[in-house]
């Protein structure tokens, strides 16, 4: 996409598209708080008032209240208590910025309803999207397009149904902010392409719960693609962006078609809506014609053409809709992006280097003490504390895993309320900060070591299931996060919301490539081999992604293992190419080679149907 999306974090107008309101003249109102009747009251939003961006008209009309309870009586500036005199039609009065006395109006609606207002709240008054340019034509022949495909290809599976039902809206999304005049900038098209590599997963995986989780990280990638969002705000509500969008591309959308349906472009548009239709037609009849004179070619084309019955009918229609509608958003957001990072935080007040440090550095203490138990542990200390607390490896293992994910969890958020309330008075504060805190990351990251070697020991003893290869990651990942905070000590944070959404968008795309139930069967096939123990009725429950691995078993457990995974396949039918991922035509390829044999009763006997508590 080519796009600006990472407009200025302080609120300037960089990448505004043209269809943006324009300031009002100097002293003619709140569009210029900062002009020659500016009071004392003006000079906090001053520059941001100044910069005539989408977020001038909350700051100008910020300035105007101030000036009018401070400074006295302000050219176009509403003063508290007294009618304000409203233009032609009900619009603006005279020398008025639009979008200002947008705000104004607002403001004013939520004073006299209370604090129980429907009226927008202040944050989503900064972040509110600009106006956007007319919709491009390419625009609604790509959203078209988009429906189309979601309604061919999504009503039998994802695959690589959901790639073409996408790409689309990919190309709606560039051709709206083409229009409006946005360039593309390096983290947005790390976006971009990271959002689709994550759409490709279930095209490579047949297990849902790794397909979901990108599902879910392509869709904060998308967002952050669309709306350049770099600060902790932007970065964690630029989601929601996409409610608000679709809403407005909707409207949008029905703009658009409302004045091309006047006339003035109806002479360019029917030739090639008759174009079109010719086309549709020679393709059916020459189709059917040839299909029906060759079976081959027949088989081909039912092969490559997505089936589509009147069975079919409501769903396909409610995929149309829900694909056009979230490529209207898409490129609605493209077009005038929702300005997350407007929204700021006030910080906390900052407490004395006693007060804040005394709790930080009695938790350090804590952590140290712990850490060294465990580095006497993990050094040939084994015996000796099993001995002294009389359980197993395992026991020892699974006691304590979930107590360190917990307390790497409540580091991160106790890190966070820290830096919330640390002392800033100067350097030294902040050399003072960056100590104890470092300190604090560096113990929190021997403790996720010891979490992730009490989960080897676990796994050796009773072998990798999806649970606990997930929570592994997790670890792994917290640890990573932990590292960019230290980094982001020494050289910054600027870049840190950014790096978190990156980092996690990564794992996510990792462990999908990973293919999480075929690591689960490949540990648990080498431990059956090293150990002679399996356990049958766990695979029942794995996808199509562990056929692969457990083929390597001898009969009957290889049989056993692949029963309910054989049974599944067998009860779906043959599924379209486009519905079909990598990981599932692979198992049916293998199955066909070489079928499950084992009869009921041998694998009963080997406890494959035994009822399993994670």
């Amino acid at each position: 996409m080519s796009e600006n999306t990472e407009g200025p974090a302080d609120g300037t107008a960089e990448g505004v598209p043209s269809g943006a309101a324009k300031p009002a003249p100097a002293g003619g109102g709140p569009g210029d708080a900062a002009g020659p009747h500016a009071g004392p009251g003006t000079g906090a939003v001053a520059g941001s008032a100044a910069g005539a961006g989408p977020e001038a008209p909350s700051a100008a009309a910020a300035a105007g209240m101030t000036a009018g309870s401070v400074a006295g009586p302000v050219p176009g500036v509403p003063v508290p208590g007294e009618p304000v005199r409203v233009g032609a039609h009900g619009g603006p009065p005279p020398g008025w910025d639009p979008q200002a006395w947008q705000a104004y109006q607002v403001r004013q609606q939520r004073a006299t309803s209370g604090a129980w207002s429907i009226a927008p709240l202040a944050w989503a008054e900064a972040a509110r999207p600009a106006e956007a340019a007319p919709v491009p034509t390419a625009v609604l022949v790509s959203v078209l397009a988009t429906g189309v495909a979601a309604a061919l290809f999504l009503g039998d599976g994802l695959g690589l149904g959901l790639l073409f039902a996408v790409v689309p809206a990919v190309a709606a999304a560039y051709a709206a902010a083409r229009t409006s005049r946005r360039t593309a900038r390096p983290w947005t098209v790390a976006w971009a392409i990271g959002c689709v590599a994550l759409l490709a997963v279930p095209a490579l995986r047949d297990a849902g719960w790794p397909s979901t989780l990108a599902l879910l990280a392509a869709v904060l990638l998308g967002a952050l693609a669309l709306h350049g969002s770099r600060t902790w705000p932007g970065v964690l509500l630029s989601p929601l962006g996409f409610i608000d969008a679709a809403v407005l591309g909707i409207r949008w959308a029905w703009t658009g078609l409302r004045s091309r349906s006047s006339g003035v472009d109806r002479d360019r548009w029917m030739p090639l809506v008759k174009a079109a239709l010719v086309a549709v037609v020679l393709l059916v009849l020459f189709g059917a014609l040839f299909a029906s004179a060759d079976a081959a070619f027949a088989d081909l084309l039912g092969g490559l053409t997505p089936e589509v019955s009147v069975g079919d009918g409501p769903v396909r229609f409610l995929l149309f809709l829900l694909g056009t509608v979230l490529a209207l958003a898409a490129a609605r957001a493209a077009a005038a992006p929702s300005r997350w990072d407007r929204i700021r935080v006030a910080p906390g007040k900052p407490r004395s280097r006693a007060e804040w440090a005394l709790p930080l550095i009695v938790l350090n203490l804590l952590f140290a003490g712990f850490n060294a138990v465990q580095l006497a542990v993990l050094f040939g200390g084994y015996d000796k504390v099993l001995e002294s607390t009389g359980l197993s490896y395992a026991e020892y293992a699974r006691q304590g895993f979930w107590q360190l994910l917990w307390a790497t969890l409540l580091t991160l958020a106790v890190i966070a309320l820290a830096l919330r309330w640390a002392p800033r008075a100067g350097a030294g504060d902040r050399r003072f900060v960056r100590a104890v805190l470092g300190t604090l990351c560096a113990l929190t990251l021997v403790v996720v070591a010891s979490a992730l070697r009490r989960m080897d020991l676990y796994v050796d003893a009773y072998g990798l299931t999806r649970l606990r290869v997930s929570v592994a990651a997790m670890e792994l990942w917290l640890g990573l996060v932990i590292v960019l905070i230290m980094a982001a000590g020494v050289f910054g944070a600027r870049w840190l919301p950014r790096a978190f959404a990156g980092s996690a968008a990564a794992a996510v795309l990792a462990f999908g490539l990973l293919s999480p139930d075929g690591l689960v069967a490949e540990k648990n096939v080498a431990r059956f081999q090293q150990a002679d123990k399996i356990d049958l009725a766990y695979f029942q429950s794995l996808s199509a992604d562990a056929v692969p691995a457990l083929d390597r078993l001898p009969e009957p457990q290889r049989s056993c293992a692949l029963r309910a995974i054989n049974n599944e396949l067998s009860e779906d039918g043959r599924l379209p190419w486009y519905a079909m991922s990598l990981g599932e035509y692979r198992a049916r390829q293998i199955l066909r080679d070489r079928p499950v044999t084992a009869s009921y009763e041998v694998c009963s006997r080997l406890g494959t149907f035994d009822s399993r508590v994670e």
